[in-house]
């Protein structure tokens, strides 16, 4: 990954989600585990939110992992991953 000067929130995020990924946990999921909303999890992993201290130690504990790691610059481009099974989104027919 580029040295390009990354915002302290978009550091983050690129972090947050290579962390997501090599885990094989969806967005959703993390969402879930953490507590918080999906769409504030996309605005973490975007650079757009600016999660407090609590929500830092929130989202290591969901991944795993120390605090620290969150702290250091991602190393990869994040692979997308996939739900295992479809969710469901509104009505079954």
């Amino acid at each position: 990954m580029s040295r390009i000067s990354l915002s302290p929130q978009k550091a983050l995020g690129l972090r947050v989600k290579e962390l997501r990924s090599v885990k094989s946990i969806t967005q959703e999921e993390l969402a879930e585990r953490s507590g918080m909303f999906r769409t504030y999890m996309s605005r973490i992993e975007s650079g757009l939110a600016n999660p407090t201290l609590t929500m830092l130690h929130t989202l290591a504990g969901a991944l795993e992992v120390p605090i620290t790691d969150l702290f250091v610059p991602a190393q990869t481009a994040p692979a997308k991953v996939r739900a295992k099974q479809p969710l469901s989104r509104g009505r079954v027919r």
